[in-house]
């Protein structure tokens, strides 16, 4: 079994719960049918809700290739990212965020993104993505739903860099193939989607690849569907609080992605933003504060 677990750790306890022993057998059920709740338990939690030792739900973890509780219960947390709405994302999660504390929750919560995102960045892809990105004849940047504000950051950045960038705007689906019809080989489609993942993200990824332009994609990890189609990935993490998907760590990402362009180049930067500020003066972009 993979060791995220990402995506069958439901298949795979319906196809070994018979060789489970009676302990094991009542936490499968239980998880089978109340996924969304476990993934929000802890061991002792998970344990006393069906009758078991915490010892023995730690071993079940390890017995299904999990490093330890936490592993198991991030892989059902991923599964209830990926299948639930809004609203029972809600009710799953309501008892892991205190209503006194929901501060602290939420900025602890971004704080761990970013350190996983750190931990198990790939240097070498971060790297090719820069090349790609410098070396393409245009580049799009495509990003629906929640990530529209980081397909915007990425392109309001990249226009001031680069002359050859253009934000597909989500409209109809009709629409995004419009604006993409000239894209072709030479070209990079930047793809940002994060769970729930948008079809229309995932779609002009694919139209993009069969026409034979260069994608690389940015989302939280393996079990993306922006993995197969995307020449080179990117993750940031985006662990979810209630309703809401963090995109402090993706925002992160898309940061050091813009910087590394820029120190790449960095005459043409300095000529850049010496002419904006030249600009910007001169209209009055900014409000000046008087010492």
């Amino acid at each position: 079994m993979k060791k995220d677990g990402k995506k069958d750790v439901l298949s795979v306890l319906e196809q070994r719960i018979t060789s489970f022993s009676k302990g094991q057998r009542t936490i499968a059920r239980y998880i089978l049918d109340n996924y969304d709740k476990a993934a929000f338990m802890t061991a002792a939690r998970l344990g006393e809700t069906v009758g078991v030792s915490e010892s023995t739900v730690v071993r079940f973890a390890a017995e299904l290739g999990y490093r330890g509780y936490p592993g198991m219960k991030k892989a059902l947390q991923e599964i209830v990212r990926n299948r639930l709405t809004s609203v029972e994302r809600i009710e799953a999660a309501k008892n892991t965020i205190d209503d006194q504390d929901v501060l602290k929750a939420v900025l602890r919560a971004d704080i761990n993104n970013l350190q996983a995102t750190l931990d198990e960045v790939n240097q070498a892809s971060f790297n090719t993505a820069v090349d790609m990105i410098l070396s393409a004849n245009r580049i799009y940047i495509v990003g629906m739903r929640t990530s529209t504000t980081l397909a915007r950051f990425l392109g309001l950045y990249l226009n001031l860099l680069q002359d050859n960038v253009q934000v597909i705007q989500d409209t109809t689906a009709s629409e995004v193939y419009e604006q993409m019809i000239r894209v072709r080989e030479g070209d990079l489609v930047i793809g940002i989607s994060f769970p729930r993942y948008s079809s229309r993200t995932v779609n002009a990824m694919k139209f993009a690849g069969d026409r034979g332009a260069s994608t690389l994609g940015i989302t939280d990890g393996k079990a993306s569907p922006l993995q197969d189609i995307s020449n080179v990935c990117l993750y940031a993490k985006s662990e979810m609080v209630s309703f809401l998907d963090s995109l402090v760590a993706p925002l992160g990402l898309i940061n050091a992605l813009i910087v590394a362009v820029g120190v790449r180049n960095k005459e043409r930067t300095f000529q850049t933003f010496r002419a904006l500020e030249s600009i910007w003066k001169e209209y009055e972009v900014y409000k000046t504060i008087e010492s």
